[in-house]
């Protein structure tokens, strides 16, 4: 006969799977709204509200503040993910050995990174003036930018405030957006425009 133990396990399990599968639902739905986000995002809408949210991700209005006390909880999901996914481009070791050449790279670098984040930049832009961890998240993106330029160039480039002002600047995200969105260039060509701008502030140097 089988002890009271072994009942209360056999009868255990119905409600064990029971809990399994609302954690699983409950882990299905919040990917959902994060993945709706970021498709709302990446299509062009720069300030989604959560009733657009909930329906792109076909859950309800209290699902999406179920997982997400607020929007801002969710613009901080997706900027962790999408710094996560750009951050090994931004970290990769420099191939070239002087620094002319990783100038030249980190150019380019900066092009393939700028253009896959441009919409969630723009969106957190939009926001950040609002949310303290959005305006944080920002000033530590800046000064990443700044450390990274600065540990390529020469002591006497990196110690110049007029010369390295003017290389963080066009070699920023914000530059690449005035290029991209306001005057309308293509990728490859606003890559080179940047590419230039380096080009004419170190020359001679």
């Amino acid at each position: 006969m089988p002890r009271p133990s072994q009942l209360r396990s056999v009868g255990d399990a119905p409600v064990e799977a029971a809990i399994d599968g609302r954690r699983q639902r409950s882990a299905r739905n919040r990917r959902q709204i994060v993945d709706a986000m970021r498709a709302l995002i990446g299509a062009g809408e720069m300030n989604p509200s959560a009733a657009q949210i909930a329906e792109r991700a076909g859950v309800s209005l209290r699902s999406v503040f179920r997982h997400f006390e607020d929007m801002d909880s969710l613009y901080r999901e997706i900027a962790a993910l999408v710094e996560a996914e750009v951050m090994p481009l931004a970290l990769r070791p420099f191939e070239a050995t002087d620094w002319r050449a990783r100038l030249v790279e980190l150019t380019a670098r900066r092009a393939d990174i700028f253009e896959r984040i441009l919409p969630f930049r723009v969106a957190g832009a939009a926001r950040r003036f609002q949310s303290a961890y959005l305006m944080d998240d920002y000033r530590r993106t800046v000064a990443l930018e700044q450390s990274a330029l600065k540990a390529i160039l020469p002591a006497a480039i990196a110690g110049d405030p007029l010369l390295f002002a003017a290389l963080d600047v066009v070699t920023s995200f914000d530059a690449w957006r005035r290029m991209r969105q306001d005057q309308g260039l293509s990728i490859k060509k606003a890559e080179a425009a940047m590419r230039l701008a380096v080009e004419r502030l170190t020359a001679g140097l």
